[in-house]
């Protein structure tokens, strides 16, 4: 009997029938063993016949070293060793990326950082994320700028990271490698031969300024702003052969908050001071600890965490809870969220970008958590940051 007439004769293929959730509703081994004997199946009856399907792992305790006899398993990415399944489809494969991933970054980090950088989206943590993690980890990394970058991110003679105009959002590709283009040809002298020679639409200049591109022409972003739609402006054809007037700009500097938002917005990214960073004197009256501090109190301790919610990840055997990451100017806090609060507080948790968790703290085999207790929005005036989000 093929898979395809098990499958029409029960309505679950074998594996289905044969799993401990599927056996929790109904399907025992005795009926799979009654099912290959109706069917006259000989895969389901061995199926039935064979512990590896039925088994389950009660404990598991260290025995030391020994020497280690596997089996192969036909047909599926596992192999039983000393009486136990072991999935190997990506292990090998997984470790080796792991280990070269490491000695990249603790020797090679300018080349690891602009790498990641240049293959997003991919991995698991967002670019704003990695740029968090060089920042904190000392390698440099400088923005975005029509007179040193290209469209891909480059290591610099002195060995900071340059970010690639590719993360200038709304800029296409092919206007980002034309001004890589000119720029490698000749240097851009001004906003105005920016204008000249990068054929760029008005929205994609007015980007490049708003996210501090153009600061090697024009330091101050709503200055940059104000020159990039003086000269993008058409003149008149009286005029066009005279140079349009210089007016100084008459626009607010951008504060630190504001261009935050504006890189957030435009690159998805800052290497501007974290948002948390704004709130620090307010979270420190609140009792509030950074990531770094945790490592000064002892398991069990009650702490108090905020941070930009990073990575959402509920997991489907992890019978419903939800591991958070949290990220401030400091690093990375893992949060704990059981079953029954997240579904007190499941708008906050799969919404908001910021959140304020209070909880315990765990410490287990080097790794250190926080099993939320509490938990409540933190309002910041920045809408949203990236996050990985698992559904």
């Amino acid at each position: 009997m093929t898979w395809a007439e098990i499958e029409l004769a029960t309505g679950l293929s074998p594996r289905a029938l044969c799993s401990p959730d599927k056996a929790k509703r109904g399907y025992r081994r005795w009926v799979i063993e009654r099912l290959g004997h109706d069917l006259d199946s000989p895969e389901l009856k061995r199926m039935a016949g064979s512990d590896v399907y039925w088994d389950r792992v009660v404990s598991v305790e260290p025995v030391g070293m020994r020497e280690t006899y596997d089996l192969t398993v036909e047909g599926d990415h596992n192999f039983v060793a000393n009486d136990l399944i072991v999935h190997n489809s990506h292990a090998a494969s997984f470790a080796l990326l792991a280990y070269a991933s490491a000695y990249l970054k603790a020797h090679h980090s300018a080349a690891f950082y602009a790498a990641l950088l240049n293959n997003q989206p991919m991995g698991f943590y967002d670019p704003a994320t990695i740029i968090g993690d060089a920042s904190r980890h000392g390698q440099g990394i400088r923005p975005a700028d029509v007179n040193f970058s290209g469209w891909l991110c480059v290591i610099e003679p002195d060995g900071v990271v340059r970010l690639g105009l590719r993360y200038v959002r709304g800029l296409r590709e092919e206007a980002g490698r034309r001004l890589e283009s000119e720029r490698r040809r000749r240097p851009f002298a001004s906003v105005e031969d920016v204008v000249k020679r990068g054929a760029l639409r008005r929205d994609e200049l007015a980007q490049l300024a708003r996210v501090g591109a153009l600061a090697s022409l024009e330091p101050e972003r709503r200055a940059a702003l104000w020159e990039a739609e003086r000269a993008g402006r058409p003149p008149g054809a009286l005029y066009e052969d005279l140079p349009a007037p210089r007016e100084p700009s008459p626009l607010r500097p951008m504060s630190a908050e504001e261009r935050l938002v504006a890189d957030y917005e435009g690159t998805g990214l800052t290497l501007g001071p974290h948002p948390m960073a704004f709130r620090r004197g307010e979270l420190l009256r609140m009792r509030v600890s950074r990531a770094a501090d945790l490592a000064a109190f002892r398991h069990g301790a009650w702490v108090k965490v905020a941070g930009a919610v990073v990575v959402r990840q509920r997991p489907g055997t992890a019978k419903g809870f939800v591991f958070l990451n949290l990220e401030d100017e400091t690093g990375l806090v893992n949060v704990i969220v059981r079953p029954a609060l997240f579904h007190r507080h499941r708008l906050a948790l799969v919404n908001e970008p910021f959140l304020l968790i209070e909880g315990t703290l765990q410490r287990q085999d080097n790794v250190t958590s926080v099993r939320a207790e509490r938990l409540a929005p933190l309002r910041h005036r920045l809408a949203s940051v990236p996050s990985h989000d698992f559904h």
